[in-house]
């Protein structure tokens, strides 16, 4: 496995940046590590909602996990506002960093992560394979 790290900065929106990132490195097959930062403004799919909400205020982005490739990403967001409360679901685009996010990337050489349709789900759905 390599790493890759970047920082994000003040009206950043994560999963753009991630999404366009894979595109262009064009990683077969990447996961998040580790990142923490702050944002303004948050796009959250909660479970088993059509729509993303958004939020606005101050959050601390406590934890960021999922994969990416450049085939697409899913990615799930934790943030917590100033009384400690958390929040997590599935990160969408309309995100905006506040001070900074700095994130540390897994790239997965060995490996490739596509999405396709699943007649089970009606989702696309990860599909892994070994290169």
């Amino acid at each position: 496995m390599r790493t890759h790290a970047l920082r994000l900065h003040p009206g950043d929106d994560p999963k753009v940046v991630l999404d366009a990132l894979a595109r262009a490195e064009g990683w077969s097959a990447a996961c998040v590590l580790s990142a923490v930062g702050s944002l303004t403004r948050v796009a959250l799919r909660f479970a088993n909602q059509p729509e993303a909400t958004s939020l606005t205020g101050h959050f601390e982005l406590v934890s960021l996990t999922g994969t990416l490739s450049a085939d697409g990403s899913h990615l799930h967001l934790a943030i917590s506002d100033s009384t400690g409360t958390t929040r997590g679901g599935h990160l969408e685009e309309g995100s905006s960093v506040f001070t900074t996010a700095e994130i540390v990337l897994g790239i997965l050489d060995d490996w490739r992560f596509s999405r396709e349709p699943d007649p089970e789900s009606g989702f696309n759905e990860l599909v892994i394979a070994a290169i």
